[in-house]
């Protein structure tokens, strides 16, 4: 094996070119992605100053990841923590609750769901912005390059919350068209699906406080088309849902108040890269035969960069070629953070 072909790295403004590009790619519905070019920007910039700050407490960072391919230099995907969530901007979603309608009278008793929007994950940490470009989605890279966010967190855990939350991509149809969107939040909002999806991106979601459905909203009396999507994912987001199943993440009965889509989370220390990532010192040598796939990064946020690679690991030591050291930017001997496949 030649070394890692990608490098999981913090994103900063340098980085505006390939995300552009990637805003292209990701389509509707893909709201950290859906930012104009000035909102960009500044996404950049906040991720720069949180990579290089120095605290040890949870606060408002946001740590935004590029995925660069590093034969051609390209932007190949991204992901994101945020280390707090809903407190600017606040953040909202359904809850779906279940209440029994009984009747002696008749001899009926059933359940009915209901929707009832709620701000409960505020002040949680968020995993998210998974993409890799269609063209790189091979070789497990999408797999690595979402347990990364877990390994930045394993770095300093001091600097994110207890729990941790998930909002997968709800159903939304390639032109832009979400069902639940057009049975709920089309007749609160009197705006279309991908206007409000970009204010949610782009402002404080102060509209959204305004606007929303103040009362329970029955399920059953939503269309079917809305009622076959609430609680599910899109199509391109399934690989993630079954990973963050795999990580320990449940889905929360708590949907997107815009595509319906579903949030799922996890106490921040019962996450299987997290709990399960070590502490090592790193030495160079030939790839061995008892390598296995493992995920190495620097062992600190500031300057944070991570690879999927061949490692030998054997008291405290994990063996890796000069490649993998070249892409850490890290020198033979130097602490490192990893996580070991070992069914691979």
């Amino acid at each position: 094996m030649s070394g890692p072909g990608y490098v999981m790295r913090a994103a900063g403004p340098a980085d505006i070119e390939g995300f552009k590009q990637l805003r292209e790619i990701a389509g509707a519905g893909f709201t950290s992605l859906m930012l104009d070019d000035a909102a960009l920007a500044d996404k950049l910039a906040l991720s720069e100053r949180s990579f290089a700050s120095t605290s040890k407490t949870v606060g408002a960072e946001r740590y935004f990841m590029a995925l660069e391919h590093i034969e051609s230099g390209e932007i190949a995907g991204c992901c994101g923590v945020k280390a707090t969530i809903g407190e600017t901007p606040p953040f909202f979603n359904f809850r779906m609750i279940t209440e029994a309608q009984s009747s002696a009278v008749v001899g009926k008793r059933f359940d009915m769901r209901v929707l009832i929007g709620v701000n409960d994950f505020t002040g949680c940490t968020e995993v998210g912005s998974l993409f890799v470009r269609p063209e790189h989605r091979a070789g497990g890279i999408g797999r690595a390059l979402a347990q990364n966010r877990y390994t930045l967190m394993a770095a300093q855990p001091q600097r994110f919350r207890d729990r941790v939350v998930s909002e997968l991509r709800g159903v939304v149809s390639d032109d832009g068209v979400s069902p639940f969107w057009e049975a709920v939040g089309r007749h609160f909002f009197r705006m279309d699906f991908a206007d409000a999806d970009a204010l949610s991106a782009t402002t404080d979601n102060q509209f959204i406080l305004d606007l929303m459905p103040q009362h329970p909203i029955y399920v059953d009396l939503l269309p079917q088309a809305a009622r076959d999507v609430l609680g599910k994912c899109h199509a391109a987001g399934e690989g993630a849902e079954r990973l963050l199943q795999w990580e320990g993440f449940t889905f929360s009965n708590v949907v997107d108040i815009f595509d319906g889509g579903p949030l799922m989370s996890a106490p921040r220390d019962h996450i299987r890269t997290l709990r399960e990532t070590k502490r090592v010192r790193l030495e160079a040598a030939p790839t061995s035969p008892h390598s296995k796939r493992a995920l190495i990064a620097t062992p600190r946020i500031q300057g944070y960069r991570c690879v999927s690679a061949r490692a030998a690991l054997a008291n405290g030591v994990a063996q890796v070629d000069l490649a993998t050291l070249a892409a850490l930017k890290l020198e033979n001997g130097a602490e490192a953070l990893i996580w070991v496949d070992d069914a691979n």
